[in-house]
């Protein structure tokens, strides 16, 4: 039986199509990984990277959930919410992982149901939000980012997943 990847229940509107998209992308993500094996997930497939969210599955999944969290937190922060950001927790199972999105997906759900009069667009620099890595945002476009970000790494673990079983 095929479970549906989106309430569909959601405001029509940018917010709504925003959180569709955001949540057919994470459900298409743990769709890739529900076969994966435990030795799969911490197969190290890039020991070449310098960077440590991108040498196994696992790695690249802890990366998604603790970014997940962050997208939401930033709009939080900036809306005055004092709130700890969450790490990434290193799970041991894909279900353990698929629990988590799940987990991400909600706490961002509930970002926009606590903040109701958010404006997606904005155009004035100085009520944008800075990320860690020092891009400006609007809201609309931190979720848009968040939702390709999903999409790029459930591709590298695709990847990732080809040049394991190749070798079996």
């Amino acid at each position: 039986m095929m479970m549906k990847a989106t309430k569909n229940n959601r405001a029509d509107g940018a917010k709504g199509a925003l959180l569709d998209e955001y949540e057919r992308a994470l459900y298409d993500l743990k769709m890739v990984v529900t076969d994966v094996s435990s030795q799969e997930l911490v197969a190290i497939v890039d020991a070449k990277t310098e960077d440590p969210d991108c040498k196994s599955i696992q790695t690249v999944l802890t990366h998604v959930v603790r970014s997940a969290f962050g997208y939401a937190t930033y709009i939080r922060t900036h809306h005055g919410v004092e709130i700890d950001f969450r790490l990434g927790k290193t799970c041991d199972t894909v279900a353990e992982y698929a629990a988590e999105l799940d987990a991400a997906f909600a706490f961002t759900e509930e970002t926009f149901l606590k903040h109701p009069h958010i404006q997606l667009e904005c155009f004035e620099p100085e009520q944008k939000i800075r990320v860690r890595w020092g891009q400006l945002y609007d809201f609309e476009q931190l979720m848009e980012h968040a939702i390709v970000h999903v999409l790029r790494h459930r591709r590298q673990i695709e990847r990732f997943l080809l040049m394991i079983r190749r070798q079996d």
